[in-house]
């Protein structure tokens, strides 16, 4: 896949994805990237994958704009940004003297991959674990992986919507409202004791530099999602930890207290890992679920794309309980969290 053709299906996945302004930005650098500079020079320099899947350039790119407008830094690019609209030769006479001007900022910001840390993602996380407390009512020992900025590991801090009923605290710190089919999840009253995750690159939300990072990454059309995440940091306690995601979880597993449950969970993390690592991964959970109790039990909850196109593209959402070794498949959700396929119904 060449730069321009990387551009321009993320182009088209943006627009599909509900924000426009994307695609017509990314459909701008797609036809008038500017190879001969050093930013053009540095990203002829990545080999491999370089679009979503891989080294994702064009959302570096588009992340490394967003931050120069949400940090005050190009006031004359903020003005061709939502809320307002621009036109396809204001937006591209503005972007391109953009990539001039703030290049070296860019060079800086493009060297790491794209970061998030999907809020809307924790309705189908609220929804699996009040399904894996319906099994084992116990206070929850929590562990993400691939936790990013630690946003969803204060998914108790949150509430679900699903048709008017709410799962959650009555004043939350984000009411999540996705688009919900199916009956609703068990009702439960979930006690997290204890949290941690852990990430390769872990952001601290509390920081601005990398509260920065995290909402450069959001897309500036919709609001929602930085309203969101925002809100979300301001009650993050729990920065995660760095280091690799297997090595970390087994001290994890091995150290898990009797008297509660032990909830793993990831969302669209588990994919990025090598091959290798998701085996030794499933072998240490599986190992880990062998000697589960009652009084010590284990829950795996997964939100990973399975290549599945048959309907709408997102992930599969899938529990796992041991003692026992029940898998249960509870549907599936959009990347971001804007609806949810509920399949549970026990």
């Amino acid at each position: 896949m060449s730069l321009s053709e990387a551009f321009a299906a993320q182009a088209d996945t943006c627009t599909r994805m509900d924000s426009p302004f994307m695609g017509q930005l990314l459909t701008i650098l797609a036809a008038d990237w500017p190879t001969d500079s050093a930013l053009g020079r540095k990203f002829a320099g990545f080999t491999g994958d370089i679009g979503p899947a891989g080294h994702s350039l064009p959302l570096r790119i588009a992340g490394g704009l967003h931050a120069l407008v949400l940090s005050n830094a190009a006031p004359e690019l903020a003005r061709l940004y939502p809320p307002h609209r621009a036109t396809d030769s204001a937006l591209r006479a503005g972007v391109l003297a953009a990539l001039e001007t703030h290049q070296d900022f860019l060079l800086d910001w493009v060297s790491s991959p794209p970061q998030t840390n999907e809020v809307r993602r924790s309705g189908a996380l609220i929804a699996g674990a009040h399904v894996a407390l319906q099994h084992f009512d116990l206070p929850i020992h929590l562990s993400e992986l691939g936790a990013s900025g630690g946003l969803n590991l204060m998914w108790d801090q949150y509430t679900l919507n699903v048709d008017g009923t709410r799962f959650g605290p009555e004043m939350p710190a984000v009411l999540l409202s996705p688009e919900w089919t199916g009956a609703p999840p068990p009702k439960a009253s979930p006690d997290i004791a204890d949290r941690a995750g852990v990430d390769l690159n872990p952001l601290d939300p509390t920081r601005a530099d990398h509260l920065l990072r995290l909402t450069a990454y959001l897309w500036a059309d919709q609001p929602d999602r930085l309203r969101m995440t925002r809100a979300a940091a301001s009650v993050a306690t729990t920065p995660p930890e760095q280091g690799d995601a297997i090595d970390w979880l087994g001290p994890r597993l091995a150290s898990a207290p009797q008297g509660r449950l032990h909830l793993i969970q990831h969302t669209v993390a588990w994919q990025y890992f090598p091959a290798a690592v998701q085996a030794r991964g499933t072998a240490l959970i599986e190992a880990a679920g062998a000697q589960a109790t009652a009084h010590r039990p284990l829950a795996w909850l997964s939100m990973e794309t399975d290549g599945d196109t048959t309907g709408k593209v997102g992930a599969a959402l899938t529990l796992r309980l041991w003692p026992g070794d029940l898998t249960l498949d509870l549907g599936r959700a959009d990347f971001h969290g804007r609806w949810v396929k509920w399949a549970y119904a026990g």
